[in-house]
Formats: C-alpha cells, structure tokens, sequence
C-alpha cells in the first residue's frame, strides 16, 4: 500500500470538478499542467484564469520532501513557526552528508560517526513535528520519492531543485528554498508565478545506444540552461509513451539545468507499471478512475501550437548518444567525430580518468541494468576498464534488487566501487583529491545532471561531461573522450579487436523488486513529549535569530562584488566540505561568494575593502562592512543564481549584511530565496548599466519609502571621482512579498500571524 493513500484519494476525489471549472474558466482545453495547476488551487474550485508569466498564485501542494543538507535550515526555521505538526505530509532523506570514498560500507560508517550530530537532529526533529526520516543510506531523495511518493496529477515542493524528478510520475513537482517549504508545513499558501508552458512532442523510438538522459542533454542545446526559466516543460506525443516511468523521471530531473519551473509527462501504461512494481497499485486503481484527466485533453496534443507558449519537436529514431559539456550541462556534442573534434580543438583532456553512474538522475533498477550489459560484455570479451569505475545506486530498494539479480556483481568484477546509496560525487560529496584546488587537468564522464567547474571533485581543471549510463559505461570502458561505441572497436587482453553490441536491460526486475530495510522511520502519532537539543557551542548547528527589516533608508551601501559571468548558487554557497555547515548559518556564511569571479581582477574570493583599500576575502570583506554598520550591494550578470535551490546562497548574504542583489537577470528559485530572506533582489532596467559599476561605487536607494509593485526603484551611484549616475531598476515583488520585505522575512510575517 502506498504512503498517505488517502490524501491521494481525495486529491482525485476533486480533481474532475477543479478542472471542469477550469476549462469553463479558461474557455478552451487544457495541458496536463494547467490541469494540475488549477486543481491545486489554494482557494479551491477555480473562478479565475490566471495570466501565464505574468499572476502570481497561491498554491496548496500536496506534500513536501527536505534533504538532509537544506533540511537543517528549513527544520530550523520551521521550529520558529510555532506549529505543533506539519500540515501536509512531509518527509527528510539523509543523502547529501556521505562523502564517496573507500566504498558503500566504509563510507557511510564514516558519515555516520562525523555527521550523527546533524543526522541526530533531523530525527528528533522529524519524530517531534510528524515527519518522515529516511535514515543515511536509504537512497537519494528524488528516487526514494519516485518509488514511494511520487503519484500522477499531484503537486509537491522540495527543497532541492531535482524534486521535478518526480514528473515522471506525471506530477507537478517544483524545487524551492527552504522558506517556501516552511509555509507549506505550516499550513499557509505557497506562491508562484503562474508558468508559461513549453511543449516537448516526441515521435518515433528510442533504440541502440540512444537512452532517455539523450532527450534532456538534446532539450538543454535547445534551449539552453536558462531557455526555461518561468516555464513548466510539458512531454507528449508517441514517443513519450514508448518511454519507461524512470525514463521520463531522468529526463524531467535534469529541467532543473534549463532553469524550468518543473517538467512533466502525462499518465500513462508505464507509470501504471511502475505503480504496481513498487507496491502501489491501489494508487493506480485510483489514478485509472480519473484517467483522463491526468493528461492533456486530446485536441492539445493535436494541435499544440495553439496551447503552449512554444513547441519543440524530437524525432527519437533519429537522435543520437550525446555528451554534455564541460563545465556546463547545455554544451550538447554528438559521440564520435563531432566530440573528437571538438575536444581537439579546445584542448580537452582526451583520456577520461572515471565513468560515474548514478545519481538521482540515472540510478535506476534500469539504469543499472543497462549499464551493466555493457559491463558484462567487457567481462565476456576480454576488456578491462581503462578509467575508473563508480556506482552510486538510488535507494536501498534498487541496490538491494540489482545484488540479488547479480548486476552489481557484474560491476565490481570490472572493479568498480559501489558507492552508498547516496549523492556522493554528483555534489561534491567526493574525495577524490586530497588538494582539490591544485590538482591536474582531466577528463571524467558521468550520468549526472550538473557539471558546473568544481563540482563534482572540487578541482577546478575537472572538465566532466554529461551522458546515458550506457555511454558512461562504455567510454569508462575505453577510457577515451573520443571513443564511438557504434563504430569504434577495442582491443582486448589477447590482442584482438573486439567491439561493443548495443545495451539491454529491464525496465523493472523481472522478479520484482525487494528490500529488506528500506531505511524508513515513521515518526510517532504525539510529538509534544520530542525534545529537541541544539548545543550552542555547536559548530555544525545553530539556532536562527530573526533578520531585522533592511528598511527604506539604504544610503552610503558599498559594493562588495560584481561578479562577472556565470554565477551559480555554487558560487554563492559552495557545497563540497562545506556541506557540513548547512545547519549553522554563522559558519557557513564564511563561504560566500568566494567562487564568484570578481569583474574587476578576474580572480575569486579577492575583493576590495572599501574602508581600508586592502583585497581581501569576500566574507571577510563583508563581515568589516557589517560591523560597522554599513549596507552592502552584489552586482551580476545573467540567470544569477542558476543551479541548486539552496537557500543559503540568501541567507548568507542576507546574515552578513548584503541589502540588496542587483543583476540583469535572475534563475527563478534564487529570486524567490532573496524576496522570502528579505533582501532586494532586482534587475537593471538597462542591461548596460552593468558596465558603469565600479569598483569603489557606493550606492543611494532613492525611492525605496514608495515600493511598490510593478514600479521600477531608482538608485544613485557614486563613484569615488565625485561622479554620479542614477540607474533604474526593476524587481517583481507583488504586495505580499513587499510585506516580506517590511517585516524582514516571509518567515518573520509568519511567526507574526501565528503569535
């Protein structure tokens, strides 16, 4: 039986009479995300027809789902809200804090000793406010929730931006800061801007060497990492339903790197197969009683020019295995010739020293199946890998499944190491290096979905390039960036030349899945008796103090950076080692912004001190402007904050004293971060106004007593010869979120109405 069976009842139980309402409201058929959208409504029965890009909406999603890195700081400002229990169902996934090194057992045995403060914490946490904590080990979020949680036509929020892995269980699943996630829990609305919509129609079949991850790595060329942004991306056509369930949840998780709101597929056979495989047919029954209104209505997948704001057509029989990358996931290059001369060209490390598979992308039971078949045949021919292999499988239920039916097996023969169920290298969680920073040019392909300098190993001159479990499998294989395993053969330990045949696999165990501890604990029915301990001498966790209002009188902020180019949330707040300072603010507000680049001398982490003319670190910089009582700016480029939800890419900032974010534009879950962090974040009305920033600029928000929606703000530059520029600037605040601002936090205005 699945979780909350009855909360999913009585979702469907609505759902015919929301969207009949809705179609009557619209005036015309409706996507499968509008469907969900309106049915979802905070206000109940729809009366309204909202303005795509343009209204912000109140919400009231179904569940939330926190992992155990930006769980510590959603929990701790949940504690401040004043609830005795969480509102909707909720859950914590311990998978983030185990670093891959020596092997599953080793390496989980070592977070378990180095991070039972925290874990200890989240499950006293959990058991006192209702709860559910999935232990270290039990598997990475986005799959334990694509087997547990996941069901067609319902909407969540999680706290990491691949929660939209569970479109492929045809839901609404969007990423969110931790604040958000805080005014689900305790029962309030949760806001967004109504999306524009992007549809993906895909025909003909995938075969070969192609996989689902090839649809997504194909999508991210189109439309690149910020091509998205506001936009729910829709999948339909035959192709979507020639897929597997975890095939479409592979390519829904990697939206995030297209900057979409979420992505989703439509209910179909494959899903309902999943359903059953993973002990939830009584969410199928369900699902099947309301089957046509867990798709689009049929005329827009006809004609769905007149339905979503753009189409994308992919004919899957002609798509080809790609490689994605380096350093960003929409460099899309085509295996073979193509990526042989285009890595000549640039100088890419030819050799790949590791192929890595897993993640909450590709991990599983068919993932590793796949991957494996081309294992097997290495054994079989006589291959021996020349990179090095790692696996990191998605939960406990696929590990345990694929060690009894001997696929693991077939990797560690290939000396491979199985990594814990767990992100490990896919945040960083890796160690690889024992001086990252310094450490050689190199080459890696992996199956996960961000490949952002650094993140995988920490090492700067790690060029990591995205693709299927197959190709990963292969090119670790021949251990050449270069190699096409369609056309390519391979010399084997006697000498002869040998080639790969195409991969095979299941789509789910033929002898179903099995577990023996799925690593789940319920929490108890009355939490009041729970204590719940933060030592304050802790250096891991820290109690919140509520954020003073910023005020409308900012005059004499300085700048502390303006960071040039690509400035992600790994840049704001790195993850890596620091993941184990995600619950004390204090401590980790000591990495901020120290990977943005600095426009004005190219390097990170080296800014000028205003106040004494000396470079210096950014949080150091920041923490002299602070104590002495003085506002600071940061100035950045396009889709600021792009990547991972993470909210402490605000808070930190926002901790440390910085007003005010100003950049031409933003990644849409760090906008909302700054609003709900009461921060100003804004974007210059004149792009070029970017270029008249200097280094010593000091800035004078002029109109900030009259914000108000829609109505661009006005600030005074001063630059240290005297001179002056007055730049406008636009923001998207609505009234609620004004009020944010005024109180100081969404979170400050929510202790304020529940006093």
């Amino acid at each position: 039986m699945a979780f909350d069976i009855e909360m999913i009842k009585n979702v469907y139980a609505t759902m015919k009479e929301r969207v009949d309402a809705a179609r009557d409201v619209v005036g015309k058929p409706l996507t499968l995300s509008e469907k969900i959208l309106y049915a979802h409504l905070w206000d109940g029965k729809p009366t309204t027809a909202f303005s795509r890009g343009k209204d912000y909406v109140d919400f009231a999603p179904d569940r939330v789902a926190c992992q155990d890195a930006t769980a510590q700081m959603a929990l701790l400002q949940f504690m401040q809200a004043g609830k005795k229990k969480v509102a909707v169902p909720t859950t914590v996934h311990c998978d983030h804090l185990i670093q891959a090194k020596e092997g599953a057992a080793t390496d989980l045995k070592h977070a378990n000793n180095t991070s039972s403060e925290v874990f200890n914490f989240l499950e006293s946490v959990s058991n006192k406010y209702g709860i559910g904590f999935w232990k270290p080990g039990a598997g990475i979020i986005h799959q334990v929730v694509l087997e547990n949680y996941a069901f067609p036509g319902g909407m969540m929020i999680g706290t990491d931006s691949h929660t939209v892995n569970a479109g492929g269980l045809g839901m609404l699943a969007i990423g969110v800061g931790g604040a958000d996630a805080v005014d689900v829990m305790a029962g309030m609305a949760w806001e967004l801007k109504f999306p524009k919509l992007i549809g993906v129609r895909l025909t003909g079949k995938l075969s070969g060497w192609t996989a689902p991850k090839d649809v997504i790595l194909k999508v991210a060329e189109i439309l690149t990492v910020k091509g998205g942004t506001g936009a729910i991306v829709e999948y339909f056509g035959p192709g979507a339903l020639s897929m597997s369930c975890t095939g479409k949840g592979t390519i829904c998780n990697m939206g995030a790197e297209i900057g979409a709101t979420t992505s989703t597929f439509g209910y179909d056979d494959s899903m309902e197969r999943y359903l059953k495989a993973t002990d939830r047919e009584d969410v199928a029954e369900a699902a099947n009683d309301i089957k046509e209104y867990l798709t689009a209505d049929a005329e827009v997948y006809d004609n769905p020019e007149q339905y979503f704001d753009q189409v994308i057509d992919i004919n899957l029989s002609e798509l080809g295995p790609l490689l994605n990358g380096p350093f960003t996931p929409d460099l899309s290059t085509t295996v073979g010739k193509e990526m042989t001369d285009k890595a000549k060209e640039n100088e890419w490390p030819m050799k790949v020293e590791w192929g890595l598979i897993g993640s909450c992308t590709n991990s599983s039971y068919e993932d590793l199946s796949r991957a494996s078949s081309i294992a097997q045949q290495a054994l079989d021919k006589g291959l021996k890998t020349k990179a090095e292999f790692g696996i990191n499988p998605g939960s406990e239920q696929v590990r345990y499944t694929a060690e009894r039916d001997g696929i693991l097996q077939v990797f560690e023969k290939l000396d491979a190491k199985i990594f814990t169920n767990a992100c490990g290298p896919c945040i960083g969680q890796w160690a690889r290096y024992s001086d990252p920073k310094n450490a050689p040019k190199n080459s890696i392909v992996h199956s996960f979905n961000r490949n952002f300098a650094k993140r995988a190993d920490g090492n700067p001159n790690t060029h990591a390039f995205v693709a299927s479990p197959e190709i990963t499998a292969a090119i670790a294989i021949a251990g050449r960036l270069d190699f096409n395993p369609m056309t390519d053969t391979l010399i084997n330990e006697n000498g002869e030349e040998v080639m790969l045949d195409e991969p095979t696999g299941w789509e789910l165990p033929p002898k179903g899945f099995d577990v023996k501890d799925n690593g789940y604990l319920e929490p108890v029915e009355d939490g009041s008796g729970v204590e719940v301990t933060v030592n304050p001498t802790s250096e891991r966790l820290q109690l919140l103090t509520p954020f003073e209002p910023i005020g409308s009188e900012v005059k004499g902020a300085k700048l502390l950076i303006k960071a040039f180019g690509k400035c992600t949330t790994d840049h704001i707040s790195m993850a890596g080692p620091w993941l184990r300072y995600r619950g004390h603010l204090d401590n980790i507000a000591n990495n901020t912004l120290i990977g943005a680049v600095n426009a004005f001398n190219k390097q990170t982490n080296f800014v000028k001190n205003q106040l004494t003319g000396d470079y210096g670190g950014v949080p150091d910089t920041q923490r002299e402007y602070k104590k002495n009582g003085i506002w600071s700016v940061v100035v950045g480029d396009h889709n600021y904050g792009e990547g991972s939800s993470r909210e402490h890419a605000a808070m930190q900032p926002r901790h440390l004293g910085v007003a005010a974010v100003i950049v031409k534009s933003f990644a849409r879950i760090h906008e909302t971060n700054l609003k709900k962090q009461g921060m100003l974040g804004l974007t210059f009305a004149n792009e070029s106004d970017y270029d008249l920033i200097q280094e010593d600029d000091t800035f004078n928000f002029l109109d900030l007593n009259e914000f108000a929606p829609g109505k661009p703000l006005h600030i005074e530059v001063v630059h240290t010869d005297g001179s002056k520029d007055t730049i406008a600037v636009n923001h998207t605040y609505n009234d609620s979120q004004i009020e944010w601002y005024k109180e100081g936090s969404a979170l400050n205005l929510i202790k304020k109405q529940n006093a």
